[in-house]
């Protein structure tokens, strides 16, 4: 019987153009031999934009539901996540050759890390790439050390969340993403790093999309108030968290 992998995404009516080529991406993963991967694309909504675009793919499961906001879209796909590892992959971005591969490697190899990061590269409307300059070194990433960087650097984490993978008994150990209009997938990552070690890869594990229609690019997402009352809870989450500590169930 094959273990599984599954892939996350949150879908909205402007994104749903780009499911195609995130499809794309997936079909170019080759994961060990053992391991497949299965795609669950949750509807931020109950409109009719999103299932035209939905790819005709055994391995893909298509939900809707009324709209919440991604957190809440992602974390009630996990009904339909039945796999021993979930990955983040959003509408709009791809994954390059390999990634679900080496996510495995490291999360398989090492029992006392939780979850696993790697380098993601901005995909530009014209085609090009470019990186972050703040990426750490390869390695593990001890418990605290996000919540420390993000503190000290304007609330900017050293590892993106939106190339996270992470064992499906933590995820849902911790309740899945904030409930929150945005940075819920950053509160989650401060959240995993506060009882779990984690990992960065420094090959790239992501193309992230940039393009006009985004959610992070929209006026709302940079609200003075609003952000930070979304870091403050995003801070007082993981503090909360730092007095416990995450083991890996015996057998698996």
């Amino acid at each position: 019987m094959s273990r599984r992998i599954v892939v996350v995404t949150a879908v909205h009516g402007p994104s749903a153009r780009f499911l195609p080529e995130a499809h794309g991406s997936l079909r170019e993963q080759r994961l060990p031999e053992g391991w497949e991967w299965h795609w669950v694309i949750q509807e931020d909504g109950e409109g009719q934009d999103v299932a035209p675009y939905v790819p005709d793919d055994a391995r893909v499961t298509f939900r809707q539901g009324r709209a919440g906001g991604p957190g809440v879209a992602r974390t009630i796909a996990l009904a339909h996540a039945e796999g021993a590892y979930v990955k983040v992959l959003d509408a709009d971005d791809q994954l390059p050759p390999g990634a679900l591969a080496r996510d495995l490697a490291v999360l398989e190899g090492d029992r006392t890390l939780g979850w696993a990061t790697s380098r993601v590269l901005d995909l530009m409307p014209d085609g090009s790439t470019a990186g972050f300059p703040g990426d750490p070194e390869q390695g593990p990433i001890e418990r605290g050390a996000v919540l420390d960087h993000w503190k000290a650097n304007g609330f900017l984490a050293q590892v993106h969340p939106a190339s996270l993978c992470v064992r499906r008994e933590l995820l849902l150990a911790l309740g899945g993403w904030m409930a929150l209009p945005a940075s819920e997938d950053t509160g989650l990552l401060l959240a995993l790093n506060a009882v779990s070690r984690g990992w960065f890869s420094g090959e790239v594990g992501l193309l992230y999309r940039k393009w006009e229609g985004q959610v992070t690019g929209q006026a709302a997402h940079v609200d003075r108030a609003e952000r930070d009352a979304r870091m403050a809870v995003v801070e007082a989450r993981a503090r909360a968290l730092s007095g416990l500590r995450w083991s890996s169930p015996v057998g698996h």
